[in-house]
């Protein structure tokens, strides 16, 4: 019988009259990988806030080694030797990644902090996981997978018979999930087990030992992984088999909206780099282009250098023929080109205010009266928008804070479809929500491109590409390496992007 560490029993947890969770029974037995699986808003973040202590369950309860804890905290869990990485990073970027590591439980000698010995174990951590980056390197200066990477680190750190892991390959690499995957087995081998949360189905079922599938706070189905495929999966989150959706038809592209034209983008960490190398694209009206590559091919700063957040280190963008490249990002807004950002957390919402206020921020002008603002037109802004993107949301005045992921990312783009642009640019825009708010997200876009709006959308699953798109640009160190129709196959996207193929 394999050693049982913890186990939850009848947990439920309701905010007044609504249930979160409802007679949730969970056991995680040692030197296992639990692949805890659903919707947004299925109730999985809940549940493991609720193994980690950060949230006391209504009801139910929760046993240790098979005995019964009372009082179950924050500190209670990490007695239990439960660690979490969280979904949304909790970095200090200001910070060294050494002083992020240890924050809170420095090492220390008889005179003072033992600064060698953090170095020390910091760079090994890192080097565990493949990242060759000195340890006193400013967090806010690294990638955002590096900053994912410097969260598992620092949770590898603490000598942990749990691991909880939200989402902890939404920014990497396929190389740097990879290296995690390694080093997840290397843990379960030391008998260290795993629970994990992922919306890259395929993903976890790589690594998964046990899958259990949560919805409307309720466990669907659980299964050994081996016997299960991902359509079980799906059918168990979302009742039925979903797809993306396919290329809108029934409309004739109108005129070039957007012309890149030569652009080149230069590394911010002052190698001199072309991390953009000389590329050019157009994308007509009505017309959605997808954008693939690997982490580190360009995507990302192509995007952000047409929207205006990073400069051009030469070529230009025009909007319906006009240059764009020497106007400000609002400027750039109200001429019709807006960006819906990677890190929707950092650079999309804003986390102290309401989902009203960040759904009317982009389009303040819209309502504004001289030095005042029509609260009136502002209300109805914000209800036409919410039942437009479909936000599942208790109304305009509810925080932010308190909606799914997939949620949020439809108010990130909501804000910017209110300003009525004419041509939409979305870097991976699925990071970090499930399988059913994707296929919602992308059904909002080409219901867009159907009434004329440009898509282009960045992305680094290949299967997003074979879904709405109706061309792929294949994008490989800074350049096009190849552009395909709606018909493509996923070899031939994959092979284009430099990425191995797995028979």
């Amino acid at each position: 019988m394999a050693e049982r560490l913890i186990e939850l029993r009848d947990i439920s947890k309701s905010y007044g009259q609504v249930y979160a969770l409802g007679g949730v029974n969970l056991s995680v037995d040692r030197g296992e990988v639990v692949g805890l699986l659903g919707d947004n808003g299925a109730g999985k973040s809940t549940l493991i806030k609720i193994l980690s202590g950060v949230v006391k369950p209504t009801s139910g309860e929760i046993l240790v080694r098979g005995k019964p804890v009372t009082g179950w905290s924050a500190a209670r869990s990490r007695e239990a030797g439960i660690e979490t990485v969280f979904q949304d990073r909790a970095l200090a970027v200001q910070q060294t990644i050494v002083r992020n590591i240890f924050m809170g439980r420095e090492l220390r000698t008889r005179t003072g902090l033992d600064f060698a010995e953090e170095s020390r174990q910091a760079r090994a951590l890192m080097a565990d996981l493949e990242e060759d980056i000195d340890p006193m390197t400013l967090v806010e200066d690294l990638r955002l997978g590096q900053q994912q990477i410097v969260e598992i680190a620092r949770a590898l750190s603490v000598d942990s018979r749990i691991l909880i892991m939200d989402e902890p390959t939404s920014a990497l690499s396929a190389t740097e999930v990879e290296v995690l995957f390694k080093v997840i087995r290397d843990l379960t081998s030391r008998g260290v087990s795993i629970v994990y949360i992922s919306h890259h189905l395929e993903e976890a079922l790589q690594i998964t030992d046990y899958a259990v599938v949560l919805r409307d706070g309720a466990i669907t189905a659980t299964a050994e992984a081996r016997d299960i495929d991902l359509e079980w999966i799906v059918r168990n989150m979302v009742g039925e088999n979903f797809d993306l959706g396919s290329p809108p038809t029934g409309h004739a592209f109108g005129e070039v909206a957007l012309s890149i034209e030569d652009v080149s983008v230069v590394d911010t960490s002052g190698s001199g780099y072309s991390v953009v190398d000389h590329l050019s694209l157009d994308v007509r009206a009505g017309e959605i282009v997808c954008i693939y590559g690997l982490m580190g091919a360009g995507r990302t700063e192509l995007l952000e250098a047409v929207a205006g957040r990073v400069p051009m280190a030469g070529g230009r963008a025009l909007l319906e023929g006009e240059d764009v490249s020497g106007l400000s990002i609002a400027q750039r807004i109200s001429r019709g080109l807006v960006l819906v950002p990677e890190d929707r957390q950092r650079d999309g919402l804003v986390q102290t205010m309401t989902v009203g206020r960040n759904l009317s921020l982009a389009s303040i002008e819209a309502f504004a009266k001289g030095l005042f603002l029509s609260r009136s037109r502002e209300r109805e802004l914000v209800e036409d928008s919410i039942r437009k993107v479909t936000v599942k949301t208790a109304g305009g005045n509810a925080m932010i804070g308190s909606l799914s992921g997939g949620n949020q990312q439809k108010v990130v783009i909501g804000k910017m479809l209110t300003t009525k642009p004419k041509v939409i640019l979305l870097d991976e825009p699925s990071r970090g929500i499930d399988v059913g708010a994707k296929a919602e997200v992308f059904r909002l876009l080409s219901e867009r491109a159907a009434q004329g709006l440009a898509v282009v959308f960045s992305t680094s699953e290949v299967n997003e590409c074979l879904s709405i798109a109706h061309r792929i640009v294949v994008m490989r160190r800074g350049r096009i390496s190849a552009e395909f129709g709606a018909n493509a196959t996923k070899e031939q996207i994959m092979a284009a992007s430099g990425e191995a193929v797995v028979a």
